[in-house]
């Protein structure tokens, strides 16, 4: 019997790369995210190219009633997950007192709500199968402080401690947790947080399909943490050494417009 590999997010970007990704190795999709007619053409696409079974699930993740809702309907349909893809998120860009309140609070539901609700519901199988593993999509943003993105990086920050906590938990249990934290990367995510113009998106931006390989690869592989390309494994590992004050400045720098 194929996996069952839910994503969420697997509307555009890394995550629909990484439904591909998962569809080539003959694995069965469940696919998440708020448009429909996206996913029902990416549906389309697999089921054409790679002849998966490919479910499509729409559903809003900022509500909180979501993952349940979403757990509810599999377990009416039988459907047992063996591989979770937590790739859903978003950023905002600005001064955190200046930006919308609620959107902010929805960042927080999606980015780690959200996710550590789906991981918390479909875990328990996995264990119960010794199978099975968690894909959680977080960012090098996780591995310091970001000013005029100060709540995504928190979030980012979260998912990146979380999903190493989780590893260390099951380790020797048959499930694995990785996460995949890519630099910048070519998806709507500049334009959705409002920072086309920023100092960030310029030097070493990486192509979706690039990050979701080594995503997939590094999962397959079972390991912990995959940062993509070489500069933004040196960023992350000076991030992670350098005194907090300093990469305060350096992300600020970034996170800024114009030159």
């Amino acid at each position: 019997m194929a996996e069952t590999v839910l994503i969420t997010g697997a509307s555009s970007g890394i995550g629909r790369e990484l439904a591909k990704l998962f569809a080539a190795d003959g694995s069965d999709l469940v696919l998440v995210a708020r448009g429909e007619p996206a996913l029902r053409d990416l549906a389309d696409e697999l089921r054409a190219r790679y002849g998966t079974d490919a479910r499509v699930l729409p559903h809003d993740l900022t509500d909180p009633a979501a993952p349940l809702a979403l757990a509810g309907e599999l377990r009416d349909s039988g459907t047992h997950v063996d591989v979770l893809v937590n790739d859903a998120g978003f950023g905002a860009h600005g001064p955190f007192a200046q930006l919308p309140l609620e959107r902010q609070v929805e960042m927080v539901q999606l980015n780690v709500a959200a996710l550590t609700a789906l991981s918390r519901l479909f875990l328990p199988e996995m264990l119960a199968r010794r199978r099975g593993g968690i894909l959680n999509v977080g960012s090098t943003a996780g591995f310091q402080p970001g000013p005029y993105m100060a709540v995504y990086y928190a979030t980012k920050a979260y998912v990146l401690s979380f999903t190493e906590g989780l590893a260390g938990e099951l380790a020797g249990t048959g499930v694995t947790a990785t996460c995949l934290a890519p630099g910048t990367t070519r998806t709507g995510f500049s334009r959705a947080a409002g920072m086309e113009g920023s100092n960030l998106f310029r030097p070493g931006t990486m192509g979706a399909a690039e990050v979701a390989r080594a995503g997939h690869r590094g999962f397959r592989a079972g390991r912990a943490l995959v940062v993509p390309g070489i500069l933004h494994r040196t960023v992350a590992a000076l991030s992670r050494a350098a005194p907090l004050s300093l990469t305060r400045r350096i992300a600020a720098r970034l996170n800024g417009n114009g030159e």
